[in-house]
């Protein structure tokens, strides 16, 4: 394992629960923000917290995170096996002396996905050694059974819980016809059984919408007072509206990955095909790269839009930014978010929204954008027309999402009421 700096261990008479400044540690499994939503939670979350006065440790596996100065990396390297060009190939005689590795070696070489099992036994051993240092350990949807033995060393334990991954499951089940395909994704899935029995064993859970919520209540089957619901941010000092970016009328901006079913790329695309009819001149900016050979490939090309998308993949902030600034509007086609950057991301950045109100996406985007049902091309095809066609109704909803994202949905709300939850957890727990 690697650490920037070691802890320093906390006096009985430091570990007070209405000290304003607390010792955190943030655990991710993996946590690069091109990761996901995840990735980019650990970052700000980070960030926000330290520059309340608290002093933030984040314990990462690998992918590690770009932290911005002041939180402290712990790095607690795994096999990073997605990595490995033939990780069958990896293993190595070591293995055999820590149970730990050798399962995440096997797991991942079968079928399975052990990173958050694996990075959670780690991050317990390292806590034994470090308990006494920290007041509070904050888990970021890893759920690993280790979690159960953090808490055992009688540390207060809290886990942010995106949305259950039993969605996604669901949704890839729903849209899979292949029965070999189904079971490995049923084998993949392996993981949210353990993640289940842990979440019912924590006392503190976040969720990000009141959605993600509810879902966790049926999913996870835990109660309602358990879980507090605290919005995720928006950076906006990097998603902003900017005079100086024009806006393109003939360009529509999406974050779809092709690869995830309930992202829902495939009715982006159906519903950019109705779009052109109308709009001859009108181009797609895809964030994302569909499969070569793939479905969504090959619906690009059944559909002939092929030449009206341009595609876009492991861009920088910056550029993907300036994407946000120059469409005419966005369009979010997911079936399911447990929170929804794209649609924050673009109305922090003063770009009308169309989405869909799969999960959370009616919640978060309220008033502030146009919403369609799922699953469904015409409809969306239609509200972004409603946009297209008016310029006047593009500024509108700019300035209203712009005013949605002020008023709800900033890192700084999210940590002061982290904060808040913190200090009501420690003085509980006195």
């Amino acid at each position: 394992m690697s650490i920037n700096k070691k802890p320093r261990p906390l006096t009985s008479s430091e570990k007070d629960p209405k000290d304003s400044k607390l010792r955190i540690a943030l655990l991710g499994y993996r946590s690069n923000p091109f990761s996901g939503g995840q990735g980019i939670y650990i970052k700000y979350i980070a960030k926000a917290l330290h520059e309340m006065g608290h002093e933030v440790d984040v314990i990462s596996g690998e992918p590690y995170p770009e932290l911005t100065p002041g939180p402290n990396l712990v790095k607690l390297p795994g096999l990073n096996l997605f990595e490995e060009p033939r990780p069958f190939r990896s293993f190595k005689l070591s293995y055999l002396l820590d149970p730990t590795t050798l399962f995440e070696w096997a797991s991942f070489n079968s079928g399975g996905f052990p990173e958050p099992y694996c990075f959670c036994q780690r991050a317990a051993r390292f806590l034994k050694e470090f308990a006494n240092h920290y007041d509070i350990v904050h888990d970021n949807q890893s759920l690993g059974s280790g979690l159960v033995k953090i808490k055992n060393l009688g540390i207060p334990v809290i886990s942010t819980i995106h949305h259950p991954i039993t969605q996604d499951l669901r949704i890839k089940l729903e849209q899979e016809s292949d029965w070999f395909l189904k079971l490995l994704a049923k084998r993949w899935h392996r993981f949210l059984k353990m993640q289940i029995r842990t979440a019912r064993a924590l006392d503190n859970i976040v969720s990000v919408s009141q959605n993600a919520k509810q879902d966790i209540q049926r999913d996870f089957g835990i109660k309602a007072s358990k879980i507090r619901v605290i919005y995720n941010g928006v950076d906006q000092s990097v998603f902003h509206k900017s005079l100086d970016v024009p806006k393109l009328q003939n360009r529509i901006v999406s974050v779809a990955s092709a690869d995830e079913p309930l992202k829902g790329a495939r009715y982006l695309i159906q519903a950019f095909h109705l779009l052109a009819k109308d709009y001859p001149s009108l181009r797609l900016d895809f964030i994302g790269s569909p499969k070569i050979g793939g479905a969504l490939d090959k619906l690009i090309d059944a559909l002939g839009v092929r030449d009206k998308i341009d595609f876009h993949s492991k861009l920088s902030i910056e550029k993907m930014v300036c994407l946000y600034q120059k469409a005419a509007l966005a369009i979010i086609p997911s079936d399911y978010e447990g929170f929804g950057f794209p649609a924050v991301e673009a109305m922090a950045c003063g770009t009308p929204v169309v989405s869909t109100v799969g999960g959370s996406l009616g919640e978060i985007v309220g008033e502030a954008g146009l919403l369609a049902p799922i699953r469904d091309p015409q409809a969306l095809a239609s509200q972004a027309s409603k946009l297209l066609s008016n310029e006047a109704t593009q500024h509108a909803y700019s300035a209203q999402g712009l005013d949605r994202v002020q008023k709800n949905f900033t890192w700084g709300k999210a940590a002061t009421r982290l904060d808040a939850y913190y200090k009501e957890i420690l003085a509980n727990d006195s």
